[in-house]
């Protein structure tokens, strides 16, 4: 493995890493009556 370049790039990776298994265990916060799927919640994060 290469590593990181820069310290940002390797914050940027693991924030998306950590945001991704908090959705995966429906730790995210969501609006109460709604269901979004796995896509649908990190799409909502992408817009």
């Amino acid at each position: 493995m290469l590593g990181f370049h820069n310290f940002r790039c390797a914050r940027i990776i693991l924030g998306g890493i950590e945001i991704m298994h908090m959705i995966r265990k429906g730790q995210m916060p969501t609006p109460k009556g709604s269901n979004p799927s796995t896509a649908e919640q990190f799409y909502s994060l992408v817009v």
